[in-house]
């Protein structure tokens, strides 16, 4: 059997659909108002946990505040209104719970955030018992508490990633027999920064991020170091789409598979063999560009206040800095999210025709631990846009490319990013292009899931977090009489993460304070959200009129 999510217009609700994978028929069995979830089977296939909303008012479908989600069971072949309600909090509407199930079958691990902080709650409920509580094994959002798994079957050992003592993360063992004894480390803090676990083969198989990039290291059981299993460059492993599993591994296979990505590569698949040590391509990507052509390299910038700050810079072999080159640069900076080698559409054309890629790895992000987070998050907000605006004096100092030649683009958070960043040094930047981008910092918690970035940003119903907010509010910081950069403001008309309303009022804003004949464009994609399941076609299309829009601006 298998369960999967079904999401319509690029909307974040999602329908559940279960296919009987020997006859592939769908069962049937339908959950919906399921967000932000996986699904976690049993065992013997009798249901799979998941997380769930109420269903919205008619209306706000798209806009209504998404709160008071929890954790439910579906048992096959009943109706979604029998489902067992496994977890909920209804005096903290905003803690979000999701379930996963042990590869012994028997725990339920309850995994349970507040809005988009790293910390976590956990709770684990004894599958052998029915109806059991669930345990806390923290219940203070002190740290993050990730389960990797039991030690050994039907052991009561269990390993879990945490950053508790360590801001870079390691692994610690719980004896779940005995709630009062000591967690122990496994594989203690190094320093990189330590982003997944998983129990393969026997082995404790590691995902870290060296400098931004990705490595893999294997341990024993015990946490001995094994080897390090070498990657083909400057590259990223490829996750899901909720950010879970960069890797793919069996407690009873020897063989761990992963995808690689980088600028220039769009996904190879590898193996790792755990007993003999060796590694293999297994499938190579038909990719029309040749990475062979590019190189990567990391530079540094300094921000204003001495920090260096990193990037990616990419180009072909054959663009040398001449001082008139036309360079992209990317950013993010938020919500411990690392910026790592990734392929898109828009970034191999850009190469492809002779540009240069920047990639920053800004302050707020989750490249180098918790306190690299926390630099650029709540009161330290602003250490993003000066980490960016360093970067891009960066690039017209070492003989790239002038501000006039220079692009910006983000998306999300990263279009923040970039309103901030027009909003503060019009100057600097030759063009600009944000995808559903927040603009509006004082209103943001007030639409579906807005709140919950409240970790991040700060509450702007609180007087001294208001100030911070409204200082760097991109909506609220456009001046009449400026003369800003060429802009394209990219939304979904069913984007109900970022509701479209943010980049509706920052363009107007931007529009009638414009001073100059710099265009300011917007671009609405119908029957498409903040980019869960967007259709190639759509994709393509994107990455076109970025490139076009670039093109026709980037004259300077």
């Amino acid at each position: 059997m298998a369960a999967y999510a079904l999401s319509e217009s690029g909307s974040d609700w999602l329908t559940w659909r279960v296919r009987d994978t020997g006859t592939g028929e769908d069962l049937p069995d339908v959950v919906r108002w399921s967000k932000f979830s996986l699904a976690a089977w049993r065992h013997d296939l009798s249901g799979f946990y998941y997380s769930g909303l109420d269903a919205p008012s008619a209306s706000g479908t798209y806009s209504d505040t998404n709160v008071h989600q929890r954790l439910f069971f579906h048992r096959l072949g009943k109706d979604q209104s029998e489902d067992e309600l496994v977890f909920e909090s209804p005096g903290h509407p905003e803690w979000l719970p999701n379930g996963a199930v042990s590869d012994d079958d028997r725990y339920l691990f309850v995994t349970v955030s507040r809005g988009t902080g790293p910390e976590n709650m956990l709770l684990i409920g004894d599958l052998r018992t029915p109806g059991s509580d669930l345990v806390a094994v923290t219940d203070d959002f002190s740290c993050r508490a990730i389960p990797v798994g039991v030690a050994d079957p039907g052991s009561t050992r269990l390993l879990l990633l945490t950053d508790q003592g360590a801001e870079r993360c390691k692994v610690v063992a719980v004896e779940l027999s005995d709630a009062d004894a000591p967690w122990s480390d496994v594989i203690g803090e190094a320093d990189d920064t330590l982003k997944e676990a998983q129990i393969c083969g026997g082995m404790l198989v590691c995902h870290y991020l060296h400098d931004a990039h990705s490595v893999l290291r294997v341990f024993d059981i015990t946490g001995e170091f094994v080897r390090e299993i070498t990657m083909p460059g400057m590259v990223s492993l490829v996750a899901d789409p909720l950010g879970n599993g960069s890797f793919e591994g069996r407690r009873g296979s020897d063989v761990v598979h992963f995808q690689v990505v980088s600028f220039a590569e769009p996904g190879a698949v590898w193996s790792h063999d755990l007993v003999t040590g060796e590694t293999a391509l297994r499938s190579r990507s038909e990719s029309r560009i040749n990475g062979a052509d590019f190189v990567t390299e990391r530079v540094q910038a300094e921000s204003s206040d001495g920090t260096p700050v990193p990037m990616f810079l990419t180009h072909r072999r054959d663009v040398v800095p001449n001082g008139r080159g036309r360079v992209l640069l990317y950013g993010y900076g938020g919500f411990d999210i690392a910026i790592t080698p990734s392929f898109s559409a828009t970034f191999a054309a850009w190469l492809d025709r002779g540009g240069v890629l920047a990639v920053a790895n800004l302050r707020g992000g989750g490249e180098y631990g918790r306190s690299w987070h926390d630099a650029g998050r709540l009161a330290n907000k602003q250490n993003v846009f000066d980490d960016f605006a360093a970067c891009a004096r960066w690039i017209a100092e070492s003989g790239w490319s002038t501000p006039s030649r220079t692009a910006i683009w983000g998306g999300s958070n990263g279009g923040l990013l970039v309103g901030a960043s027009i909003t503060q040094h019009p100057e600097m930047f030759g063009a600009a292009v944000s995808d559903v981008g927040v603009f509006d910092m004082l209103r943001f918690a007030k639409f579906t899931i807005g709140w919950a970035w409240r970790s991040d940003y700060g509450d702007p119903d609180e007087p001294d977090q208001y100030r911070w907010l409204r200082a760097y509010s991109p909506l609220h910081n456009v001046r009449t009489g400026t003369c800003y950069p060429p802009v394209l403001i990219m939304t979904g008309d069913h984007d109900d993460r970022v509701v479209p309303g943010h980049s509706f009022k920052f363009a107007a804003t931007l529009q009638a304070a414009q001073s100059c004949d710099n265009p300011v464009l917007l671009r609405v994609e119908t029957a498409a959200g903040h980019g869960l399941g967007k259709p190639t076609t759509k994709l393509i299309g994107e990455a076109a009129d970025r490139i076009a829009f670039l093109d026709l601006v980037l004259t300077g």
